[in-house]
């Protein structure tokens, strides 16, 4: 990546994938500025964040379960001479961390986990027996051949081993329900927790140092994302979300979930190794997760007291943003021709 010092150095070119969703938009709000320019890439021509960035900045780009994925992602980076790429995509974390050393010989640092920390995240199994030995975590087991029901009680979660945001959960309220499901180790058996959510920003250093952490509340929740919440000072959340973090190897940003059980005690619910779609909350409390994460991987110098944060409440709106429609044509047009690509083509809006 360039040096870039002093007040007349250009701005840092920074690629962030994803762009259609909340965790790109929250990203690119947080960093806007006169050093640094943004550039959004999205599979989806209608993705709502290429339209926050210049119309030379937008990419599109392959799906991130594309074999071409990672290929046209290192062309793209190469034809707009991205510094930083921020992958927001579940499904492209690992394979960007699988390439870190390919980006990195091209120029472009990329800001996500290690693929260990990643594997270990993705794999709730694996996380829950990480990470027992540091924090509470909910009664869990694999769903195979040598499960037994007795001593669990109804109802209880049964959820894919790997695999993020909920997907494929559901509550099984008796033995019926339990019987139908495949017994093949892909599954995860876990106890129920009745209790308050609560969703943890945490900011580590490349050195796995914990930077910041910021406990939220998620006080009202509409298809899975939080509309209404508040920032909260809690020592023993802010204790157990940094003794995660260090227990995974976090480097830079992760979303650390705990959930209380009936006797109040906050259990380890699950860890998302990205920018969460929250981060507003978190940025106007007073910690800017995305632009100290920039600071961290550009190598320069973080305050002090970077983790300091007042609590506030939060409730989201609708905000529209309007383009020409000749805007969607050309990025409509741009897609046909990323799908049928051939590896190493790049298509941007000009």
């Amino acid at each position: 990546m360039n040096e870039r010092m002093g007040d007349t150095e250009r701005a840092l070119r920074v690629l962030v994938t994803g762009g259609g969703g909340p965790s790109a938009i929250s990203f690119m709000q947080a960093v806007s500025g006169n050093d640094v320019e943004l550039f959004a890439a999205d599979c989806d021509p209608y993705a709502s964040g290429l339209y926050l960035v210049p119309r030379g900045n937008r990419v599109i780009v392959h799906r991130g379960d594309d074999s071409r994925f990672i290929e046209h992602l290192l062309a793209a980076c190469a034809v707009h001479r991205i510094e930083v790429l921020v992958p927001t995509v579940d499904l492209e974390l690992g394979k960007v961390a699988a390439a870190r050393d390919a980006f990195q010989a091209a120029g472009t640092a990329v800001l996500v986990a290690s693929s260990a920390t990643l594997d270990c995240c993705l794999d709730k199994w694996d996380l829950v027996r990480v990470c027992r030995s540091v924090c509470p975590t909910p009664h869990s087991a694999p769903y195979d051949s040598s499960f037994d029901d007795v001593g669990w009680g109804y109802p209880f979660f049964v959820k894919p081993r790997r695999g993020a945001g909920g997907n494929g959960a559901q509550l099984v309220v008796n033995p019926a329900m339990l019987g139908g499901l495949p017994r093949d180790g892909s599954l995860i058996v876990q106890e129920f927790l009745t209790g308050e959510e609560f969703s943890v920003d945490v900011l580590s250093d490349c050195a796995m140092n914990v930077i910041a952490v910021v406990p939220r509340v998620r006080l009202r929740i509409n298809s899975g994302i939080a509309v209404c919440g508040r920032t909260l000072h809690d020592e023993i959340l802010d204790r157990q979300a940094r003794s995660v973090a260090r227990r995974i190897g976090l480097a830079y940003i992760a979303n650390i979930q705990f959930r209380r059980d009936a006797a109040g005690v906050a259990k380890l619910l699950d860890v998302n190794v990205r920018f969460p779609g929250t981060m507003p909350l978190t940025i106007a409390a007073g910690v800017n997760m995305p632009r100290l994460a920039l600071d961290l991987v550009a190598k320069r110098a973080v305050p002090r007291d970077a983790g300091t944060f007042h609590d506030v409440g939060m409730v989201r709106v609708w905000r529209e943003h309007f383009v020409p429609t000749s805007e969607f044509d050309e990025l409509v047009a741009s897609a046909a021709t990323v799908a049928s690509s051939t590896p190493g083509a790049a298509t941007s809006a000009r």
